[in-house]
């Protein structure tokens, strides 16, 4: 599948600080490419410059082959992490309101459709929940049809009902054939969602492919949970590698069978044991440290 973006040796200086480093990736068409990373990392100013609103330093980002100009801003939609919405206005003046902005626009009723917006077209954008909101500055993301479509966070506050709803609605756009950038902190958002991920730090892409690809790279133990109440004092003593994690133990194990043999031969009792493989969450912190960002 070809690429539709290319980013390669992208540079940012900020005075003293070097926010990105040398990063290089490609994007391929109707796909959804992941940059995630811990606070600080540059994610933020490398999808800036990718929707060409910062200008690097040095490196280059080409869309369709050329650099980023007129064709990307009319081919391209964004849905920012903070958005202010015009108020004392409805959701359908507001749609009505951006498709004035484009030449090629997309049918309101579709977007509405597709957006789920039926219920709610004739309230106050001030009153609209965190679910519905999203789900506006999507349709206004989508307005101009694009072809690549950036989502900064788009998830960041919904409840988990929203959030899981608001996946269907990416996955559905994905399906209609747009390319997708997607940035996220939530694991599960990232693995159920993208094609393709890069984890950045300190300016850097350190890993990078298919979610399945990088854990299998990274990881080939499962972890069994045991809570930490209820062990014996003997336990500390056994030969387990073993991460606390608040109110549990994890075990970390190559062979669960021979795992639980030996647990049960030192009368640990198994009855809220609980088995998980490895998830992006623990490839993301073994990665990228656990120490807290600012």
């Amino acid at each position: 599948m070809p690429s539709l973006l290319e980013v390669s040796d992208l540079v940012k200086h900020f005075k003293s600080v070097q926010a990105v480093n040398g990063v290089s990736f490609s994007v391929e068409r109707g796909s959804c490419f992941g940059l995630l990373g811990p606070n600080g990392a540059g994610k933020t100013t490398t999808i800036e410059i990718m929707e060409g609103i910062k200008a690097p330093t040095g490196g280059s980002v080409l869309y369709k082959g050329e650099p980023l100009a007129a064709r990307f801003r009319h081919e391209a939609g964004i849905m920012f992490q903070s958005t202010a919405l015009q108020e004392f206005i409805t959701v359908r003046e507001t749609l009505q309101m951006f498709a004035q902005l484009y030449s090629k626009t997309l049918p309101i009723e579709s977007l509405i459709e597709t957006c789920v917006l039926q219920e709610f077209l004739d309230r106050d954008t001030r009153q609209l929940s965190g679910g519905q909101r999203q789900r506006l500055l999507l349709a206004i993301a989508l307005i101009n049809d694009p072809e690549i479509v950036f989502l900064d966070e788009p998830t960041t506050g919904l409840d988990p009902q929203s959030r899981h709803n608001f996946w269907n609605l990416i996955n559905d756009i994905r399906e209609q054939g747009k390319t997708i950038i997607l940035t996220t902190h939530y694991m599960e958002e990232a693995y159920t969602l993208c094609n393709t991920i890069a984890i950045m730090d300190h300016g850097r892409i350190i890993a990078q492919g298919t979610p399945k690809e990088l854990l299998a790279a990274h990881f080939s133990d499962v972890v069994l949970q045991l809570p930490l109440e209820g062990l014996p004092a003997h336990f500390a003593g056994l030969p387990f590698e073993t991460v606390i994690n608040r109110d549990a133990v994890e075990i970390l194990s190559h062979d669960v069978n021979a795992t639980i043999q030996e647990l049960l031969q030192h009368g640990i009792d198994l009855k809220y044991l609980q088995i998980r493989n490895r998830t992006l969450e623990d490839l993301f912190l073994e990665i990228t440290g656990k120490e807290l960002r600012h």
